[in-house]
Formats: structure tokens, sequence, C-alpha cells
């Protein structure tokens, strides 16, 4: 018997189950909660381990169930499809054991635990999508179970968060759902294909071609955070750590990012792309979204917040590098794809550390604070250095090959920008590495010092250990970057796929 087939249901069943079980348990049912959560984590880690190894034989994943006339849900696993599971199966795990200590003792823990499984349900059916229809469905589905996570604590700014949410992703959903039935139209089903398949219609059907092209890359641009239609992101970070890390590292801009790779790649084809001229816009307008996001990152006095506009401008890094006409452009977006997820988690980590061991949530309040917690400020201080790009932490790898693919399409302009944007990125993360290690605290602080001390730990162990394992993934995947199992060493592989039909 094959297990090809069902193996693609599986990956989402594994987080769809745990999610019906734990929203019918009570509230002191802990045990019970805990179980479905890990189980159903380390059981996707193991499937996507076996896809991945599978994949490497040879082997092929798909499903395929009618829908209406002649459409299909396509769940498939390719190059790029395993990248994305790889990346949320893992990050889900860490997520996972991080949330249960962060919401200990909190109120609605299974209502949150059951959104929270169904977001990443929500996240592998993107990942598996094998064509648009099931992406936009997908698509949708994540829209709406995060909304219960943003407005979790009920307060009145996150309901207003949540609000503002909904109002901007559901309007790019309904602009993407308009260019997938006008591709339809023109072309019929169309499944993700590498080097894409309305190369045939480049010349009788341009303008709609074009027209379809910007339909979508707004539809996406809204989860990918793109200025201007960035307002509901910083907003957002009123939801608790585990969701702020969940959407700036695996779920919702993480999908905007990857369907805008999937558009590009296996709906037009990078060629076709490139001859109907709508890179270059959409270079630009990236290029735009991350010195702007970088400018107003350093006015943040709040943490989450200045997080928020530097995960806006990191995601643009991607976009960029999809934009730039050439492979190695493309593989320090895919590449960066990765790298950005696991350090950008690793920060919204620390931000909770702070937060939930000493209240501190203003950047004005770290003076001193790497000597209180010495762990969590190191992980922050990997995750920052990451994101300036500094070897030999995984930005570093991604950012070079991003700059590298600019100057090899003779793009210099955007050379500048990589360049600019790293200086930016150093001038808003480095005070807060500086005044951790190398201020006094003050006597506000130095009290809460005093207040809360551990025997062992700086703060729980489950909220610590998931910090230091996605610092240590940052470093790991840029000191190991030419290893065929890397990020970098995957995103070859699909790289190669785009490049050679």
């Amino acid at each position: 018997m094959s297990w090809s087939f069902p193996v693609p249901l599986l990956l989402l069943i594994t987080s769809f189950v745990p999610a019906l079980l734990i929203i019918m348990l009570k509230e002191e049912q802990k045990l019970a909660r805990t179980v479905a959560n890990l189980t159903g984590a380390i059981l996707k880690v193991a499937l996507v381990a076996y896809v991945a190894y599978g994949v490497r034989l040879g082997e092929k994943f798909e499903a395929r169930f009618p829908l209406i006339s002649d459409l299909e849900m396509v769940l498939r696993v390719d190059d790029i499809s395993l990248l994305f599971l790889a990346l949320s199966s893992i990050l889900w795990l860490v997520t996972t054991v991080y949330a249960i200590g962060y919401l200990e003792g909190s109120p609605n823990r299974s209502r949150f635990f059951c959104f929270f499984s169904l977001c990443v349900t929500a996240t592998m059916g993107i990942s598996l999508s094998g064509n648009l229809i099931t992406f936009l469905i997908f698509y949708e589905m994540l829209s709406l179970v995060t909304y219960p996570l943003i407005v979790h604590r009920g307060t009145e700014k996150s309901l207003r968060a949540g609000r503002i949410y909904l109002a901007y992703t559901l309007a790019g959903g309904t602009l993407l759902m308009m260019g997938t039935a006008w591709v339809y139209v023109l072309a019929g089903p169309v499944d993700f294909t590498a080097g894409g398949s309305l190369h045939p219609f480049v010349e009788g059907d341009r303008g709609s071609l074009v027209a379809i092209f910007a339909l979508m890359m707004i539809g996406l641009g809204v989860k990918t955070a793109l200025v201007p239609l960035h307002g509901w992101l910083p907003e957002a970070m009123v939801a608790p750590a585990p969701v702020s890390a969940l959407l700036h590292a695996v779920a919702v801009v993480k999908a905007g990012a990857f369907g805008i790779i999937r558009v590009v790649y296996d709906v037009f084809g990078a060629e076709t792309s490139d001859r109907l001229g709508v890179l270059a816009p959409l270079a630009a307008l990236a290029s735009f979204t991350i010195l702007y996001a970088s400018v107003r990152a350093l006015y943040q006095t709040d943490l989450k917040r200045r997080l928020a506009y530097s995960t806006i401008g990191q995601l643009s890094y991607i976009v960029l590098g999809t934009s730039i006409a050439g492979p190695i452009g493309t593989l320090g977006a895919l590449t960066h794809l990765v790298h950005q997820g696991v350090m950008k988690i690793t920060l919204f980590f620390c931000a909770g550390n702070l937060a939930e061991e000493l209240g501190i949530s203003r950047v004005d309040q770290l003076d001193g604070v790497g000597w209180r917690m010495p762990l969590t400020m190191a992980a922050f201080t990997i995750g920052a250095f990451g994101m300036i790009g500094l070897p030999p932490v995984a930005g570093f790898v991604s950012k070079w090959y991003l700059g590298m693919g600019a100057a090899a399409a003779e793009d210099y302009f955007f050379v500048l920008v990589l360049i600019l944007s790293s200086l930016l990125n150093a001038a808003y993360f480095l005070p807060l590495v500086h005044a951790a290690w190398f201020k006094s605290p003050s006597p506000e602080l130095s009290a809460r010092f005093e207040a809360r001390t551990h025997a062992r730990w700086e703060i729980s162990l489950l909220l610590l250990a998931p910090t230091m394992t996605t610092a240590a993934f940052s470093l790991l995947a840029g000191l190991f970057a030419a290893s065929p199992y890397s990020p970098l060493g995957l995103a070859r592989m699909i790289t190669r796929g785009a490049y050679l039909q």
C-alpha cells in the first residue's frame, strides 16, 4: 500500500483533530490539553521528516478531491512546499511548548489552543496547496481562525486590533479571489507548476495578465504587509507573545510572502513575469517598504511594535529577492523565508520573556536587563545580529545572496537599498543590545530584579528552552549554510527547478 495519497491529509489532520479535541476540554484539564497539543505537533514534525526523506528518494505525495465542475482541491508536496512545511512544523512545535508555559494560569486556554491548532492547519494547507483554488481556500481560512488569537485577551484594544485585522485581510482575500477567478476564466484550472503555465497568453491577453498580477499582489501584499497595506500588523501586537511569534514567523505574514513566491514562479513563471514587466514595480514597492519600515522602527518605543516594523521590512526582502530577475535573487528570497522566521520568532520569544518575568514592554526599560536574564538577552542578541545581517548568524547568508542577486542582475539601486536597510537595522537594534549589556538598571528595574528571583533558571524552562532552541537554529543555519540539508541547500534545489523549465 502506498502512503503517498494519505500523507498530505495526515499533515492536516495532525493539527485539525487536536483542535477539535481541545475545544471540548474544560479549562482545568491541563494535562489532556498539553498531551493533545504536543502529540499533534510531534506527529507533524515526524510526518514532515518522512515526507522529506521520500521526496529525496523521488516519491510523489499528492491527494486530489473534486470540488465543483472541473475544480479540484489539490494537496501536493514539492520542493518549495517542503521548505514551508519544515519551517511551519518545527516552529509550531517550539511555539506550542512556549505557549503552554506562557499561558499557564490564564483563562480561555482551551479556546486559545483550539484556534492555535486551526491556524497551523490552515498554514499547512497553504504549504500543501497544489493549485490556486486550494491556496485561496486555506488562505481565507487562515484569516478567520487567526482572529480569535488576536482578540484573545478580550480588551477594547485587542478587539479594535481584531477589527482592523479582519478589514485588511478579508479585503485582500477578496482581491486574491478576483484574480484567481480571472485566471480560471482565461486559462481554466491552473495547477502550481515550476516555470508557470500562463506564458501562452502573453501575446494575446497581456493586459489581462498584468491586471491579474496586480490583483494578486495586492491581495497577497496585505498579509505580507507591503506599504501601504501594512497598518494591521503593528496593531496586532496586542496579542499574547506566542501569537505574535506565530504571526511573524510562521503563519499570516509568511503565508503572504509564500503566496507571492508561488504566483511569480508557479503561476506566471519567472520568465513570463519578467516579460510582462510586472517585477520592476513589485521590486520598487518592496524597496520602499524596506526603507520605510526600517525608519519607522527607529521611532517605536514599544518593543513589540519595533519588532513588528522590523518584520514589515524583513518580509519585503523576500519580495525583493523574488522580484529580481535571476536565480541568485530567488535563492536569497527562499533562504530568507526560513531564516527570517527562525530569527524573528526568537526575538518575539525574548520579548515575551521580558514581559512575563519583569513586566518590560518598552525599549527604554532594557537597561542592564542582560545581567538579570542573560540567556534570554543572549538569544535576543543573536536574533538582532541576524536581522542586521552580521555573520555568522543566518541573516547574513540570505542577505548576502540577495545582494549578489541584485548585483548579478545589475540592479545596483537594490544593492544600495540592502546596504541602507542593514544600517537602519543596526540603528534600531544595536542600542537595545548595548542598553541590555552595558547600562546600569534603573532603581525601579533593580527592585524588580530583587523581587523576581528563581532558584535555577531566569524564567520558566517552558519559556526559556524554546527561546534558546530557535536562537541555536539561527546560528546553526548560518554556520552550516553549505550543507545540502540547510535552508540554503533546499533553496538551491528549488531555484534550479524554477529556472530550468
